[in-house]
């Protein structure tokens, strides 16, 4: 079930209409077959997981002249409701404004080549990072344009979404938002986040219902966390300009005394573990089915480690081969390197994004400072271009670098292919 087309843009004010008139009016003029969307409430998508929306039929007309007027207005009505392109454009809705990824390509199947967007690990922690979420619009500050540029963004999110709960206990760091946070994610142009990492339960049972009860009113999509194993596990699905876009999370980081009860099982709630394989190889195959793309977010790797471990090369080599065209990672909090792999791209760590400089190791070099935007432009099924744009945090938040200084990470970045065995083209 695609359930979910985004239109018009990220920003404030903007809206997630509902696809409701294009099949109904399409199914009048006998050139429709699609299944059944999921309401929109309040402006935002209903993500249930079950829940089916059935256009209302429509009776049949007595005379040709009426359905032929039927028609003309069926057509009239579904473009003013499919009009939008599922692009992330100017709210003000100005038709001679070209939107960011606008493109006059496509695969003649009614797919327009995208541009995709990832950010590294983030949370609202602190005095200073949550009292930006008094004004949600403007939360991640001037980064946001970049986010809302693509025509789909994805971001870590590392944080319990809860104001109650108990600390984890024996943990060193923990962290948490208040259900604010979607949104000013919402605001600033993101589309879905993972919550699959070490710090998603750092409130226990309560902070893991008070989340889930958060994702279900606000309606944001977030993958890797659930009632149960098979909602952690489960696909977001996503249309973006005709591409079908389906989008997993997992994390192969859990402290050892936290993880049975931080995993989600068939009957407990909870994370969705990278470490039992075997099931999310098995999510990413559920997700290849009827999907142009499949992205896996996955938390992985060391803290501090700028070159990706064995098990990391070892399993985006298996999710590769089980279908995914795009793997991405984090939580070793500096930038790690990226590349293409059998065609497919993977990134071994995107750093932090918005995040205070909290860490389990040290950090004499400022590399935790260190931050970028992954932008990957898909066409005709592939991932056809990488781009890395370099950015620096301050006070939390970060700033896309330009000039000499941007020309030297960059160069250092591109430098950080060389442990990973990736390459840079496909």
């Amino acid at each position: 079930m695609w359930n979910q087309v985004k239109e018009g843009s990220g920003r404030p004010g903007s809206v997630w209409r509902n696809s409701l008139f294009c099949p109904c009016f399409l199914g009048i003029l006998g050139s429709a077959d699609q299944g059944g969307t999921d309401p929109v409430r309040d402006g935002h998508p209903a993500f249930s997981p079950s829940g089916n929306h059935r256009t209302r039929p429509w009776r049949r007309r007595r005379t040709r002249a009426f359905a032929l007027v039927a028609a003309g207005a069926a057509v009239a009505l579904s473009a003013a409701a499919c009009g939008g392109d599922g692009k992330k454009g100017d709210a003000s809705g100005d038709p001679k404004r070209k939107a960011p990824g606008a493109s006059k390509g496509g695969d003649g199947n009614g797919r327009r080549p995208i541009t995709i967007a990832f950010g590294g690990d983030t949370h609202f922690q602190g005095k200073r990072l949550r009292g930006r979420l008094a004004s949600p619009g403007t939360a991640l500050g001037p980064i946001a344009s970049t986010l809302r540029a693509a025509d789909f963004t994805m971001l870590n999110l590392e944080t319990a979404i809860t104001t109650g709960g108990t600390k984890a206990p024996n943990k060193e760091y923990t962290f948490r938002s208040p259900p604010s946070a979607f949104t000013a994610l919402k605001a600033a142009g993101v589309d879905v986040v993972s919550m699959a990492n070490n710090h998603g339960m750092d409130y226990m049972e309560t902070g893991l219902r008070d989340s889930l009860s958060a994702i279900r009113k606000s309606g944001f999509p977030v993958v890797g966390i659930g009632k149960d194993e098979d909602e952690a596990f489960r696909p977001r699905r996503f249309t973006v300009k005709g591409n079908r876009i389906a989008v997993v999370g997992a994390t192969q980081v859990l402290d050892d005394h936290l993880a049975k009860a931080w995993t989600a099982t068939p009957g407990k709630g909870g994370l969705a573990s990278a470490k039992d394989v075997p099931r999310l190889v098995q999510a990413v195959r559920e997700a290849r089915k009827g999907s142009d793309y499949v992205i896996v977010h996955l938390h992985w790797g060391q803290e501090m480690r700028e070159c990706p471990l064995p098990r990391q090369k070892d399993l985006a080599k298996t999710l590769v081969d089980a279908g995914a065209d795009v793997v991405v990672g984090g939580h070793a909090h500096v930038p790690l390197g990226g590349g293409f792999m059998k065609g497919r791209y993977v990134h071994y760590g995107m750093g932090n994004f918005v995040f205070n400089g909290v860490s389990g190791q040290p950090d004499t070099t400022g590399r935790t400072r260190l931050s970028g935007v992954l932008l990957l432009r898909l066409d005709g099924g592939k991932v056809t271009n990488a781009t890395w744009k370099p950015a620096h945090l301050s006070g939390g938040l970060p700033t896309l670098m330009t000039g000499a200084a941007g020309a030297a990470e960059l160069k250092r970045w591109n430098a950080l292919r060389g442990c990973t065995g990736l390459t840079a083209r496909p």
